[in-house]
Order: structure tokens, then sequence, then C-alpha cells
């Protein structure tokens, strides 16, 4: 089946940047959106950001300015790069295909 791998997760510090990418273990993903969403300790889990089919992005008001969601769509892959990180910003963060496609998740933590 279809599995969605996260890489790029890990330690950094408050004002530092990470990046983030989910490739499927299979291609033709390409007429989807794709997005990241995250579950912070002891939180529910909320929507960061995600790039419809046709290249239109919602982000978080969180992350508003500060995280860029981007597709490969030749590669059926999605990045996010995490700029100007906060301590809010620790959390397991999912790469998520409709309708219900998920990541197993790759911890993100932002601590001094």
């Amino acid at each position: 089946q279809l599995q969605l791998v996260e890489s790029g997760g890990g330690l950094a510090q408050p004002g530092g940047s990470l990046s983030l990418s989910c490739a499927p273990s299979e291609g033709g993903l390409s007429m989807y959106g794709m997005g990241w969403h995250r579950q912070a300790p002891g939180k529910e889990r909320e929507l960061v950001a995600f790039i419809g089919s046709s290249g239109r992005i919602n982000y978080a008001d969180s992350v508003k300015g500060r995280f860029a969601i981007s597709r490969d769509i030749a590669k059926s892959s999605v990045y996010l790069r995490m700029n100007s990180l906060k301590p809010e910003d620790t959390a397991v963060y999912y790469c998520y295909v409709p309708p219900n496609y998920w990541g197993k998740g790759i911890l993100v933590t932002v601590s001094s």
C-alpha cells in the first residue's frame, strides 16, 4: 500500500530553521493536494500548510510568514521550509494527502 515517508525533523534552536520532506512510496499523487499537519504534546492535530492541486496554498495563521510549503509534482513530494522557529512549533509533523493518507509523523523540537 502507499506510504508517506517524512524526513528532515530534529532539533532546532528558537529562530533557527528546519526543512521537512515527504516522499510517497508510490508515485501518481500529482492530481492531489498535499500538506502538513502537526500535533503538539497534549494538543489536537492541526493544519500547518496545504498546497492544492492548483497550487493554491493555505497556512495556519501561526506559521504565516515563517513557513513555506512547496511541491515537486514529478516526484509527488511535498516540502516544508520552517524558518524563525519558535518553541511552540514543537510537535510531531505529519505529511497528509486527502482524503485520509498520513505519514507516520516526524518530531520537530524547538528548544534552547
